[in-house]
């Protein structure tokens, strides 16, 4: 196994060619450490207005291009995504004093993923995606769980996929490693995509 960091900083010849092979390590590293919810992560989008919006989402899947995650079509995320594609994640694992920051582009994934994602969700999330209305005003919780009833009677066996619920894929323009150091001496070494290869440059922290 290569050796990673020297004396607690992170260099650049401990990186792996490829950002998604270092995501891959430092995600690992994420689960295995017991913290809880290891692939949250902050999708912060910006709409036609100007105006920024951030919240965490769960990271469900990602391969040698994109990160994946699945959603509410008509919530405000969808709709700024449709507005603005260009979006960040944030991995904020504080307790191992580590971030990832990716900042890409977001298009929709094919219905034959978000379909293939569907059916291995627990029938409650399944029937929660139904009865939310994501992100429009409701007025009492009451409301929502009596949706939610309304939903399972309707479908008592197998709940089909909405067609308002589905998948993006986030292709980073650039992925950044954060690790902490000492007296704020951070290190920061980013990812950029330049033409077909990475280029890896070191930011001051």
């Amino acid at each position: 196994m290569r050796r990673r960091y020297t004396a607690g900083r992170l260099l650049e010849r401990d990186l792996a060619a490829d950002p998604f092979d270092e995501f891959r390590t430092w995600l690992h590293d994420a689960v295995t450490s017991g913290m809880t919810e290891p692939n949250a992560m902050v999708l912060s989008t910006v709409g036609a207005d100007g105006r920024p919006s951030s919240r965490t989402v769960l990271l469900k899947g990602f391969d040698d291009d994109a990160f994946v995650f699945f959603t509410n079509l008509t919530s405000r995320k969808a709709a700024q995504i449709s507005q603005n594609p260009h979006v960040s994640l944030c991995f904020p694992w504080i307790t191992m004093e580590r971030q990832v920051l990716v900042c890409g582009l977001a298009t929709p994934v094919p219905a034959e993923v978000s379909r293939a994602y569907w059916v291995t969700r627990p029938r409650d999330s399944q029937v929660s995606a139904w009865a939310s209305r994501q992100s429009s005003v409701i007025g009492t919780r009451d409301e929502l769980e009596c949706a939610a009833a309304e939903v399972a009677r309707r479908y008592p066996d197998e709940v089909p996929l909405p067609d308002f619920w589905g998948g993006y894929r986030v292709e980073p323009e650039t992925i950044e490693f954060w690790q902490g150091g000492p007296a704020r001496l951070h290190d920061r070494l980013r990812y950029r995509r330049e033409s077909a290869a990475w280029v890896v440059e070191r930011l001051a922290p």
